[in-house]
């Protein structure tokens, strides 16, 4: 009777032994499916300003793209992995407090609930609000599409517009981000340099200032309210760690001051002159918005629109003309 009991415990441990993998594999999440991955609907690099932004895919109210950083959208492959990785983590890893879902079937829902997906993990690809805009997709075209009855277009279609010269006198200067030429400032106000080189304090005290401060109204998804307001009246959303601290924004300032360009991207020339000019005041302008877009390399930085540097410009400009 002992030794009948024994086996039949053995039997049963047996049995879960067997099981246990069984179910671990049951649980085991798989990659998403790429084919129900929405497509980006743009490619990076289009028409680069240089200053560090790119065409992207949606136009402004003045008809002209939106910048955006040159390298969004990302790399398809770079992309894929951490969309994996969310959805198998059940929210944004670099962003945790943003949950995603990532159902296949066809339904209204699920479809959106993909698209939202793509979008939360290219809006934090390298940590809370550090990723690539949704201007530099067709996600919001393709969520339109989505809610009026259809299901998401394909990509866009794969001519793109010829590149055109980079200018180095550019700032936005609308509300969508779009690019015009800063009037008061010439190619060759920033190849060459005032014979007096401010001091620190000069910088400091000239600087435009930011006109904003970073974390208003976060959303949850990593971004924030910006400076600037959208054709709905409602604030462009802009990441919420911009714009940059008033001693990170003075100190990369200065440091580009004195190499004579942005110093993490170097084909982006400036000078900032001391006295008070229309042209100088744009010039420092200038200096300010190539320095705060670049602030981490070329293109990865922070937008105009988490600042007032558009209404500043309008204003030089007007003085210009007045």
């Amino acid at each position: 009777m002992i030794m009948l009991d024994k086996i039949i415990g053995f039997v049963c441990l047996a049995q879960v032994a067997l099981a246990f993998p069984l179910s671990s594999g049951l649980k085991h999440k798989r990659d998403v499916d790429p084919s129900l991955v929405p497509s980006f609907g743009w490619q990076s690099g289009i028409n680069p300003d240089g200053t560090g932004n790119c065409d992207g895919a949606v136009n402004g109210a003045n008809g002209k793209p939106v910048l955006i950083p040159c390298q969004c959208p990302p790399n398809s492959t770079f992309f894929l992995s951490a969309l994996n990785q969310n959805v198998a983590a059940g929210f944004v890893t670099t962003n945790p407090s943003v949950k995603v879902t990532f159902p296949t079937d066809s339904s209204t829902a699920s479809q959106l609930a993909r698209l939202n997906a793509a979008a939360v993990t290219l809006q934090n690809l390298e940590g809370p609000g550090k990723g690539c805009p949704i201007a530099s997709t067709t996600f919001t075209a393709q969520g339109k599409a989505i809610e009026a009855g259809g299901s998401s277009p394909g990509p866009a279609p794969t001519t793109t517009p010829s590149p055109m010269p980079p200018s180095n006198s550019t700032i936005v200067n609308s509300a969508t981000g779009a690019p015009t030429p800063a009037t008061n400032v010439t190619s060759s106000d920033l190849l060459t340099s005032s014979n007096t080189s401010p001091t620190d304090a000069e910088i400091a005290a000239l600087a435009p200032p930011l006109g904003w401060q970073s974390g208003i109204n976060p959303d949850g998804t990593g971004n924030c309210d910006g400076a600037v307001k959208g054709t709905n009246g409602k604030p462009i959303l802009i990441p919420c760690q911009c714009p940059p601290s008033q001693a990170t924004y003075i100190a990369n300032l200065t440091q580009n001051i004195r190499a004579g360009h942005v110093v993490l991207n170097p084909t982006v020339l400036l000078t900032f002159p001391i006295d008070n000019s229309t042209a100088s005041q744009s010039a420092r302008l200038h200096a300010a918005a190539v320095t705060i877009q670049n602030l981490n390399g070329a293109g990865k930085g922070c937008p105009i629109s988490s600042t007032t540097f558009t209404a500043q410009q309008n204003s030089i400009d007007a003085e210009g003309t007045g």
